[in-house]
């Protein structure tokens, strides 16, 4: 019915999703309800009141963000962190950069911290100064702007890591991370683009005595948060990542990360918007991967393998892209658009079965004005027969809104 049963104010906008699990230790069955504002502050809360639990700060950086979600795995909270260095590192007044993307794991019943892991291990050291007289930092960078991954049969979590924030780009980077869940030590890392030191306003090439890096990289991260486990007909077990560079590949996860194959999808170099941007899904036989491009797009690749099984092109009528998750259930992929286009294709063919245009206005339940708008980064969920989906991602030069939609089978 979409009726609110409560509502809680947090300190901050929240890009994490809310996960719900029941607390261990507790002598009868209670639930919290788990989720991480943009400035790094974790919450519990009694899952059927409300009611805050408690709350704690993962990031201890200025300029650390959050928008992972955290995924809760057996008494702990495993908390992506990433920042905005990448926006004002560019600044003459900024000390650019110290910021080093990690994960940290919470006790879920209290919000104590029992490790937390830097991606970049060296740290920041002074650089030099740029014109102003402003002291310059290195290494930077890796943020880790997706959930991590839980593997139970090796005791491990994964993540992908973004680019360097300074010259030259640090180990960790651009990276698919495997950390061991006990301890948070790094068991291996395979780094996809080596050199990716990007911040947003500087140019191609920086110039004498400013905050850029001496060659500015493509922003190429693994910024989606699927990272899907599977096994392969051999029985090896791999972990299936796709980049913002257009790269899917096959990591073994038995031997160090060793990569098994490698699909390119992207036609041409992508942007640093990024081609392949808040990750797939898959159905056990093949992933898919909304395509940020002109036009838009879904690629399905084989797991096996990783030769390409189809590709839809140019499905967005106004040249906008799909970088929102990819939803699947058996035989159909959900997708989203900038242009606000909410599509199920066909897991066969790529056919679309049906579409609905979310850009207008509707009348809530709760009676607050609602419009859609732009769908561009969480996919939808479904459950119980209902596909929910929020429309009015307005990032950039996008379309605003507001509206949480509820469909249902006719």
């Amino acid at each position: 019915t979409g009726c609110v049963y409560w509502s809680f104010q947090a300190d901050a906008g929240i890009r994490s999703a809310p996960t719900v699990t029941a607390i261990k230790g507790q002598g009868s069955t209670r639930y919290a309800v788990y989720f991480v504002d943009v400035l790094t502050r974790v919450y519990a809360l009694d899952a059927q009141t409300g009611k805050l639990l408690w709350k704690v700060k993962a990031g201890d950086h200025p300029r650390a963000k959050s928008t992972g979600s955290p995924i809760v795995y057996d008494g702990r909270i495993y908390v992506p962190v990433s920042s905005m260095e990448t926006t004002t590192g560019a600044v003459l007044t900024y000390e650019c950069c110290t910021f080093r993307g990690h994960v940290v794991a919470l006790d879920a019943n209290t919000g104590r911290r029992i490790w937390r892991t830097f991606v970049i291990q060296e740290e920041p050291q002074p650089r030099g100064k740029n014109k102003n007289g402003v002291t310059l930092w290195g290494p930077s960078g890796g943020a880790v702007w997706n959930a991590p991954t839980i593997d139970a049969k090796r005791k491990r979590l994964y993540v992908g890591t973004g680019n360097a924030y300074t010259s030259p780009a640090a180990e960790g980077t651009d990276s698919v991370i495997a950390m061991e869940l006990d301890t948070g030590k790094i068991v291996w890392q395979h780094q996809e683009y080596k050199g990716d030191a990007f911040i947003s306003a500087c140019r191609a090439a920086g110039e004498p005595g400013d905050n850029c890096p001496e060659k500015l990289g493509p922003d190429y991260d693994f910024g989606g948060s699927a990272m899907i486990l599977h096994t392969l007909p051999d029985g090896r077990d791999v972990l299936i990542a796709g980049s913002k560079g257009g790269v899917s590949l096959a990591l073994d996860l038995d031997h160090d990360g060793a990569v098994l194959w490698r699909t390119n999808l992207a036609e041409r170099p992508p942007s640093a918007a990024g081609l392949i941007v808040f990750g797939g899904a898959s159905d056990g036989n093949t992933v898919y991967y909304g395509l940020n491009q002109p036009g838009g797009g879904v690629a399905a690749v084989q797991l096996s393998d990783g030769s390409r099984k189809w590709t839809t092109t140019r499905m967005a009528p106004n040249g906008q892209g799909h970088p929102a998750a990819i939803t699947g259930i058996p035989t159909v992929v959900f997708t989203q658009s900038m242009d606000g286009m909410l599509r199920a294709l066909s897991t066969a063919d790529g056919k679309v079965i049906w579409e609905y245009n979310t850009v207008r206005e509707y009348e809530s339940v709760n009676g607050v004005p609602a419009k859609g708008g732009a769908m561009g980064q969480a996919g939808a969920t479904v459950v119980g027969g209902m596909l929910f989906v929020g429309s009015g991602y307005g990032t950039g030069n996008s379309i605003n809104g507001n509206a949480l939609l509820a469909f249902g089978p006719e």
